[in-house]
């Protein structure tokens, strides 16, 4: 296997600098324990059977620690996301556990047949990582994958995960490395060391996680969006009593623990930091309408518009996915 990536110093493919990246904040050396780098670290050194791939974005996919300490297994194909998904149907059909890397709509609209024919259709072992989901960039429309989950849902044999936070990162890399079967993994960039006084979470794959029990209102999250859920909580108690469901897996989803939120509590609500087309909002839908579960529910996230480069914190307020947002529908839902 050749080691392709030239390195950090290379101003070539993935140069020091290459998209604006900066060494400092993306070096392996500074890489918390709960990132996704350290995670993919101990997967290597846990199972000789994955492999890693890059399409010249080490830095941002934190994929550079095993490039350096297991260059063996890692190959870089650079901006050629279909080729990547390709090579690595090749490397499972060869017994290999392939993990993909790029940015999330690189990693979807942009080679959706590879993903389609290539891993989905023969139910490949491989992993496709993305970065950068929905609103988590200031790069525009180009790079922000407001519909990935909805088309990633759309394939049979695809298995969709968002970890709610660092804490959970490590759960959500083994979950995805032991689960037979192809898995799209979607993951923000790392900015910084994250909360490490935070505890540590597991990831079942198809089992909703009850982070806060309440009695009015479910708001029912993923991914950037559990943190916005929690505090809209803080901020609604008293008065509304708010119970907070991180469903990590968007695909299969937890439709017992869906029936059971509308069952036991006055609405239902989900956010997400993605078009309210074809994600998390529109699966709890279909399991209420399809179980004929009657309950007030709401949906927030992206509605049906392309949005614009801004930071994250400026996104999520004006495109209603924030906390406040939260709350305010909550409110409406529970009057």
């Amino acid at each position: 296997m050749t080691h392709g990536d030239p390195g950090a110093g290379n101003a070539g493919l993935d140069g020091a600098t290459m998209g604006g990246f900066a060494d400092g904040l993306y070096g392996s050396e500074n890489l918390s324990a709960r990132s996704y780098g350290k995670a993919l670290m101990a997967l290597a050194q846990a199972d000789p059977r994955v492999v890693f791939l890059g399409a010249d974005l080490t830095q941002p996919t934190e994929t550079r620690l095993v490039r350096d300490k297991v260059a063996e297994r890692f190959v870089m194909v650079g901006i050629a996301e279909a080729n990547m998904i390709g090579i690595a149907a090749g490397m499972a059909r060869c017994g290999d556990v392939p993990f993909t890397h790029t940015f999330c709509v690189f990693a979807t609209r942009r080679c959706y047949d590879q993903v389609a024919m290539q891993v989905a259709y023969p139910r490949l072992n491989v992993k496709i990582v993305g970065f950068m989901p929905g609103l988590t960039t200031p790069l525009g429309v180009s790079h922000q994958a407001i519909d990935d989950v909805a088309l990633m849902r759309a394939l049979p044999n695809m298995t969709i995960v968002e970890p709610a936070g660092p804490e959970q990162v490590h759960a959500a890399v083994r979950a995805a490395a032991r689960h037979d079967g192809p898995v799209y993994l979607r993951l923000p960039v790392s900015t910084g060391r994250p909360d490490e006084s935070l505890p540590l979470r597991d990831l079942t794959i198809g089992v909703g996680e009850v982070l806060v029990r309440g009695s009015d209102i479910a708001i029912v999250a993923s991914g950037v969006t559990v943190s916005a859920a929690l505090e809209a909580a803080r901020m609604l108690a008293p008065a509304l009593s708010a119970t907070v469901v991180n469903l990590h897996t968007v695909k299969p989803l937890d439709s017992a623990l869906v029936a059971e939120l509308a069952a036991t509590h006055r609405a239902v609500m989900t956010v997400e930091n993605h078009s309210v087309i074809g994600g998390l909002g529109a699966a709890v839908a279909e399991v209420l309408a399809l179980g004929g579960l009657a309950t007030r529910f709401a949906m927030l996230g992206v509605q049906d518009v392309f949005a614009e480069g801004g930071s994250t914190a400026f996104l999520m307020r004006k495109y209603g996915i924030d906390a406040s947002a939260i709350v305010d529908r909550a409110r409406e839902l529970a009057a």
